[in-house]
């Protein structure tokens, strides 16, 4: 007998690809009483004597197209959960849709339909069959669907070289590195088709090298295709790279979720603020995270007086210039605005300095300390047109670089990446602060 058509996804399904409402899995032959009492506020050592709790209360939804990165140690749970999304485990109580599909509580026929028309997995050992070559390897999924050898080969064939396999078709698993067996297992993933990706640890068994390779060419396959990838992992580093959103697991309850940002900046609790401190935070903020309100700019209408009154109201050395329509002309200095107000100069312009940074939001802060120590000038952030969005000074970059709270009109120099030479940092600051201090500024007004 043939297995039931899956159905098209229902009205009202709307934009989410994965949908899970107060999963809970307990292993043991009380596990139904244990999940009870888990739902009425006990703990996960409360129900021991009645099984094992590997997944409490977990509720999340997953956008299409989302990287969602779920997230813990060994033992919170995670693995568990993502077996209960493709339905190789059955939750003790919730549910689980994919696509519009009920996974949990359905009969095998419905549920081997969902699996093979909805979910793909990639697993942390590769599982690829030795016996099979690459290209057949890659088809399998498409064979288990049915489609016939030659256009299923054609399919595979395509995804093949979008992984950066050419030319290895004919070849078996023995004949490849493990990066390359892992690209294996995310083409036959991708050649199924199908709208969801579970990828459970998928780069874990790999050295860092080829690691990192992978999360970057996922990403791009990510941005290419616009699968829905739902990524278990228990790297923090790696999973602020991959994260559109992160869930944080602790013995089997999901504690946060997030945007890497506010993963990083604002922990829900002790637990996460441990688990990030030592993360690598250039690889996750950006120029928007670090930039301030432009309050340090003028108008070039403003004149020297002007000028000089703003750097004495926001005690500033330095103001970026904004031209028609606030896009950013460059940047004036203390030293030559007062002495163009001494002279009786009226004009502001031929004393700006166009060669300012100028960075879009969504630049890496990994990009900005070499900017910021460099020039003298204010770092601007500007979006497409040039305008100005806001501004990045010296000392609130170092303070999100060390993760430590600064108050602007105090210098603090913290820690910072090997690449960077505090000392030059410390030395650059001080001498502006010092040659602002020592000024004798008229009143301009």
């Amino acid at each position: 007998m043939s297995e039931p058509p899956v159905t098209a996804r229902p009205d009202g399904a709307g934009d989410i690809a994965v949908r899970v409402e107060h999963l809970t899995k307990v292993f043991g032959r009380r596990a139904a009483e244990a999940a009870e009492r888990l739902a009425a506020g006990a703990s996960r050592d409360d129900v021991a004597k009645l099984g094992t709790a590997a997944v409490i209360d977990a509720s999340f939804e997953v956008q299409r197209g989302e990287i969602f990165v779920v997230m813990g140690l060994s033992g919170s749970g995670k693995s568990t959960l993502i077996r209960m999304l493709n339905g190789l485990l059955e939750p003790t109580s919730g549910s689980v849709e994919i696509d519009g599909e009920r996974v949990s509580g359905v009969d095998a026929k419905r549920l081997r339909a969902v699996q093979r028309s909805r979910v793909s997995m990639v697993f942390q050992h590769f599982a690829l069959l030795p016996h099979r070559t690459v290209l057949d390897n890659v088809a399998y999924g498409l064979e288990i669907q049915g489609v016939d050898r030659a256009r299923r080969l054609e399919l595979a064939r395509e995804v093949v070289g979008t992984v950066g396999l050419a030319g290895w078709e004919e070849r078996f698993p023995s004949e490849l590195s493990g990066g390359m067996q892992q690209r294996v297992g995310i083409a036959r993933a991708l050649c199924a088709d199908t709208p969801v990706l579970l990828m459970d640890e998928a780069f874990s068994a790999l050295d860092p090298l080829i690691r990192r390779e992978m999360q970057e060419q996922l990403v791009e396959l990510q941005a290419e295709l616009g699968k829905t990838i739902v990524f278990i992992t228990h790297d923090l580093n790696e999973a602020m790279f991959l994260g559109d959103r992160i869930a944080v697991m602790r013995d089997g309850r999901i504690v946060q979720i997030g945007s890497p940002e506010e993963i990083l900046t604002d922990p829900a609790n002790d637990y996460v603020a441990q688990f990030v401190q030592d993360v690598d935070r250039t690889r996750v903020l950006t120029a928007a995270s670090v930039m301030e309100p432009p309050a340090a700019s003028v108008p070039v209408t403003v004149g020297p007086r002007g000028a000089l009154r703003a750097m004495r109201d926001v005690q500033t050395s330095t103001l970026l210039v904004t031209g028609p329509g606030r896009t950013v002309l460059g940047a004036v200095r203390d030293r030559e605005v007062l002495r163009a107000v001494q002279r009786g100069h009226r004009e502001l312009r031929p004393l700006v300095d166009a060669d300012v940074h100028r960075v879009s939001p969504d630049t890496s802060l990994a990009d900005l300390p070499e900017l910021a120590i460099t020039s003298g000038l204010p770092i601007a952030v500007v979006d497409d047109g040039g305008r100005l969005l806001g501004v990045i000074p010296r000392v609130m970059l170092l303070a999100a670089l060390g993760n430590v709270p600064t108050d602007t009109a105090e210098l603090a120099i913290v820690d910072l990446p090997p690449a960077v030479d505090a000392a030059l940092v410390a030395q650059t600051l001080e001498d502006a602060h010092a040659r602002f201090d020592a000024l004798e500024v008229p009143d301009a007004r």
